[in-house]
């Protein structure tokens, strides 16, 4: 984990922590140590932090710790990163219906890219997602690794309102809409599952770090697992990525 972060003030109470200058997945290993070691090692002072593609930003209190004793800390930390051991990525299975009305622009993005919907769904429901980030609204994953055959350009006039579970294409990236929202990505489907839900013990159902899988399922099936969501006794399947081995849990919505 050799590297070297840059330090910037932001503003006059935060500090925003370049970690790389690619967006890439030893980029994305290295902020998650550092939030490791931030739950591990409190600093008194240091209130909230928000990891983005390649940076952390800071925000603490300019009563309570300086600029430059908030850098040095934080600058110390990464003498610790080769000990963390980070926990194994989780898989997150999201059952996502494809087309209809869940994905008015499924037949665009098959032809921007000379491909039939099937195709479009077959190859974006092949990978596993690594997210990067959350952002936009509370619970959005931004999602790396999706194939540039079914690459598709924000629309050109972004829809005033987007439906919650909504799963979109722009660019070479792919998400989910975790509420209803204004957007411009090329919705493709729908997921049932809620990624953010502020009655939950934990509001957020994902985590950067871990990976999402769309598998694709028929509108009766998306309409059985929205009740049991709404009802909340569906189970999430997960599987832990344990070196070659995947080991299967559950989560409950």
């Amino acid at each position: 984990m050799s590297h070297q972060v840059r330090m910037l003030p932001l503003g006059d109470s935060a500090i925003r922590m370049e970690v790389g200058k690619t967006i890439s997945k030893e980029t994305n290993s290295l902020i998650r140590a550092y939030l490791y070691l931030l739950k591990e090692t409190k600093m008194v002072g240091i209130n909230e932090w928000v990891p983005s593609y390649t940076a952390i930003t800071f925000f603490y209190d300019p009563f309570l710790i300086s600029y430059e004793k908030a850098a040095e800390w934080l600058y110390e930390l990464s003498a610790h990163l080769q000990k963390v051991k980070l926990p194994p990525p989780v898989i997150y299975d999201i059952p996502t219906y494809y087309g209809g009305e869940s994905g008015p622009d499924l037949k665009r993005v098959a032809e921007i890219n000379n491909l039939s919907p099937e195709e479009v769904v077959s190859i974006h429901s092949s990978e596993s997602y690594l997210i990067y980030m959350i952002g936009f609204t509370p619970g959005f994953p931004y999602l790396g690794g999706m194939s540039e055959k079914i690459a598709a350009p924000r629309l050109s006039k972004p829809r005033g309102k987007v439906a919650e579970g909504s799963v979109g294409i722009a660019g070479e990236q792919t998400g989910i809409y975790s509420l209803e929202s204004p957007g411009g990505w090329n919705i493709i489907g729908r997921t049932p599952i809620k990624l953010f839900d502020q009655h939950r013990e934990h509001p957020f159902l994902v985590e950067s770090g871990n990976y999402i899988r769309f598998v694709p399922v028929e509108n009766e099936e998306y309409e059985k697992i929205k009740i049991e969501v709404d009802r909340r006794v569906y189970q999430l399947t997960t599987r832990v990525m344990e070196g070659t081995h995947e080991l299967s849990s559950g989560f409950k919505q």
